[in-house]
């Protein structure tokens, strides 16, 4: 589902070139749970973004089910995402003048299927028990809550992969609990999903783990 051939990404820090990620290969098959883990600097926050699409590589490819993003242009990559892919980015908040159920359905409103995206919404927020609150506002909600909305939100579009970082960051060890049994659920159902993380302690719950250290996947 995933694979990542021989991926490199340069930075410039003082005039002079460095790899922030070097050579670095890896595959996650379809349906499986999977954590890229490193200290801050060993280049995992780069590859993960470079997984999403979102900054691309000096050298290398990247396939997402059997597609080269890396030699997608722009606009080609954001349809490519919004079709296949699904993102729960550290720190991302909700917007408090809208209902938990808007705030999941907004990247929706522009489609012709405004009706079926809120029924998906309400189902997946009824999984999660959660169904609730779909009228709340997010000052209501705690942010263990609130972060397992915006995986929701990821889902909606019903994506092949999820990508996940940090989705465990700042939250209580209950709530983390939360976050990985649902992303564990999600993969189960045959979504593949990978999470950077630097919280070993939630380790158990994936089936694979890539550890950076120095821009280099150690074995």
């Amino acid at each position: 589902m995933i694979q990542v051939e021989h991926v490199t990404k340069q930075f410039t820090r003082n005039d002079r070139d460095f790899d922030a990620v070097h050579d670095v290969s890896l595959e996650v098959k379809k349906g499986e749970f999977a954590a890229i883990t490193g200290h801050s600097g060993s280049g995992k926050t780069t590859l993960f973004n470079m997984m999403a699409g979102l900054t691309a590589p000096l050298s290398g490819k990247i396939y997402i089910g059997g597609s080269e993003i890396t030699g997608m242009k722009e606009n080609e990559k954001a349809v490519f995402r919004s079709q296949n892919m699904g993102y729960v980015l550290q720190g991302q908040s909700l917007l408090n003048n809208f209902t938990i159920l808007d705030n999941i359905c907004m990247p929706a409103y522009l489609s012709s299927q405004v009706k079926e995206f809120k029924e998906r919404a309400l189902e997946l927020l009824r999984q999660i028990g959660l169904e609730e609150f779909a009228g709340e506002y997010p000052a209501n909600l705690s942010g263990g809550e609130i972060r397992r909305v915006a995986i929701v939100r990821a889902m909606l579009n019903q994506p092949k992969v999820i990508l996940a970082d940090e989705p465990t960051s700042n939250l209580d060890p209950e709530n983390s609990h939360k976050v990985m049994q649902m992303l564990k659920d999600i993969s189960r159902s045959g979504t593949t999903v990978v999470l950077s993380t630097h919280e070993l302690e939630y380790l158990s719950y994936v089936d694979r783990v890539f550890k950076m250290n120095r821009g280099k996947m150690e074995e």
